[in-house]
């Protein structure tokens, strides 16, 4: 296993980290589907891999992925680092959501509770509050780490402008500045290099990658003619907006390249988000322990540059407005001249 540093900080974490969202039971049973035995094979593996990072939240089957990740690591937490977050709705109040420092203070001890630990040590904002003010929630986060309760804080599915207008206002009034953005990123899913990467990158917040797999399509067991089968996950969870038809060609390639390199199409997936300059680790979660064990072989892969930029060939986002403009209105004068 190979580990960084995320982001501005001194948090030593793998490049895989195991995210833990299958745990439990529940009304989406899609997803939540893991019990105790088998969250424990699969900890345990993760652990023997090397996998020192291991992601929930609050909202996963209603608590139950914190309560068994807490349960499941044991005396090994210490060890471990441990990111949550908190931000979704957990009760019927109307003040049982969202980023308000009420909410975020009892959603923080709650899940202290759940993970039965008396510190977390990377608590993410899971998702954008524009019913809250965001200096409410910045402070809110900086008064969780002065009392010792959180260790590093980020944020989850937040447009770039407002991670660097959060992370101006940290800088500016000294408070606890986020380390980390959790973000959608895949081969079939490149938005965040529009304006997430280059934020991050400029502000140095490590960036950790959730649905690497688009939901287990880049995995392979998916086909054309299998899609809409009931017992397919997809047809029960199919979140990630993309063109099906472009995805299983951008798959073609995939699976092509897999085949020599004796690989999966996950492996060469995961792969290639390993292989990114501004992608910190790249969380894996898995219900079976032949998906993490498949899973776990992609940190062993290495692309070759011709194979990296076929694929970024071949995935590569059409530019917006105004990155088109500015890329097509550089001065190639001053260009030339910087690289002689």
């Amino acid at each position: 296993m190979k580990y960084t540093v995320l982001g501005q900080s001194g948090l030593l974490v793998s490049r895989l980290a195991f995210g833990a969202m299958t745990f439990g039971t529940g009304n989406m049973p899609s997803i939540y589907k893991v019990d105790e035995s088998g969250a424990q094979e699969l900890v345990d593996r993760a652990l023997d891999a090397g996998i020192n990072f291991f992601d929930t939240a609050d909202g996963y089957a209603d608590g139950q992925s914190e309560e068994m990740l807490g349960r499941l690591l044991g005396s090994r937490r210490s060890e471990t680092v441990i990111a949550t977050k908190g931000g979704f709705r957990v009760g019927q109040g109307l003040v049982q959501a969202g980023l308000s420092r009420k909410h975020l203070f009892a959603a923080c001890e709650a899940s202290l509770r759940r993970l039965g630990t008396d510190y977390i040590d990377l608590y993410i904002v899971h998702k954008t509050d524009p019913h809250t003010p965001l200096e409410e929630t910045l402070e809110a986060l900086n008064d969780l780490v002065r009392q010792g309760k959180v260790r590093y804080i980020g944020y989850s599915n937040w447009p770039a402008w407002l991670a660097a207008q959060a992370v101006t206002i940290q800088r500016e009034r000294r408070w606890a500045s986020f380390i980390n953005g959790q973000v959608y990123y895949s081969l079939i899913g490149r938005d965040i290099e529009h304006e997430t990467v280059p934020f991050a990158v400029r502000s140095k917040v490590g960036l950790t990658v959730w649905g690497p797999l688009a939901g287990g399509f880049l995995s392979g067991k998916y086909t054309r003619e299998n899609l809409k089968d009931e017992q397919n996950r997809l047809s029960g969870f199919d979140f990630l907006p993309h063109d099906k038809e472009w995805g299983f060609q951008v798959l073609d390639t995939v699976r092509e390249l897999a085949e020599g390199y004796g690989a999966t199409p996950a492996q060469v997936s995961l792969a290639w988000l390993l292989a990114q300059p501004h992608v910190s680790s790249v969380l894996v979660g898995s219900s079976k322990l032949t998906q993490l064990e498949d899973n776990l072989r992609a940190a062993e892969l290495q692309l070759s540059g011709a194979d990296l930029e076929r694929l970024n060939e071949l995935t590569r986002p059409a530019a917006l407005y105004p990155n088109w403009f500015s890329a097509a209105t550089q001065d190639t004068q001053v260009e030339e001249a910087l690289r002689r």
